[in-house]
């Protein structure tokens, strides 16, 4: 590893301001950490928001929940009032990584950092969460624009995530034995307004699949999942499973999911 500077502000503003002069925001460390052990990231400088308690927490606001940045997966899982009203979502975080890294991964560092096989970029996009920011609010949709990349300027730190409670939601996840990353994973919601179908692993990052969400509002049914055509051509394809492989894995894992939530 790499010599580097420290830095512990007090609030996200100075933690904005410190990401601002180039520093690197360190939320969790998951992923960052492990890179700099191998010496393949070298920051010079870290921004620790573990200090900043108002970035943590779990909180029900009327019909939807306000999750914390900083917020744990272990948490997450665990918190009572979530496993009630939003199950999908603590189901999902209950099943990210391995017990250590659900001790001290973040909501905030996985949204942010957006690796293409994460689990709550999905749920994020799914629920049609709202990211929260110390500048300003960005949309599910607008936030997430393709591999490790997303809309958040070098100088804005996610302050919390606001997910809206669904009539019903299903999270289904084929993972990475190894890595216990989703091979494929699909997020589905059913709301007043229609449903989303958000996919997580199979391409350079979270989508929406437009074909499944128009056939399951016609009618929710696996059978109406099943009948949709899942292009192979834009998918992954590596030593872990084919294009063709996760296009077949979308199409099951959206009926599994649909099936459940009938249930």
């Amino acid at each position: 590893m790499y010599a580097f500077t420290l830095e512990r502000p007090a609030s996200a503003a100075d933690a904005a301001r410190l990401a601002g002069e180039g520093a690197k925001l360190l939320a969790g460390g998951q992923t960052l950490l492990a890179s700099m052990k191998l010496r393949l990231a070298d920051p010079g400088r870290l921004i620790d928001l573990a200090g900043i308690g108002d970035l943590a927490g779990i909180r029900r606001d009327g019909d939807a929940f306000v999750i914390g940045a900083m917020t744990r997966h272990a948490d997450v899982a665990a918190n009572a009032e979530l496993q009630a009203a939003l199950p999908a979502l603590a189901s999902l975080a209950s099943r990210i990584g391995d017990r250590q890294v659900r001790a001290m991964g973040t909501l905030g560092g996985s949204v942010a950092n957006n690796d293409p096989a994460a689990d709550y970029p999905a749920a994020v996009l799914g629920l049609n969460a709202t990211v929260q920011t110390n500048r300003r609010e960005i949309a599910a949709d607008d936030f997430f624009q393709g591999l490790f990349t997303t809309a958040l300027a070098d100088d804005e730190v996610i302050t919390a995530i606001r997910f809206p409670i669904p009539r019903r939601a299903n999270y289904q996840k084929f993972k990475q034995p190894a890595s216990r990353f989703a091979l494929v994973g699909v997020f589905v919601a059913q709301t007043d307004a229609g449903v989303r179908v958000a996919v997580t692993g199979a391409g350079s990052g979270v989508f929406r699949h437009h074909g499944l969400e128009q056939a399951l509002v016609a009618s929710f049914t696996p059978a109406a999942a099943a009948s949709v055509p899942i292009d192979a051509t834009d998918l992954n394809s590596d030593m872990h499973g084919s294009a063709a492989y996760r296009a077949n894995l979308i199409g099951v894992l959206t009926q599994r999911a649909v099936q459940q939530m009938q249930g």
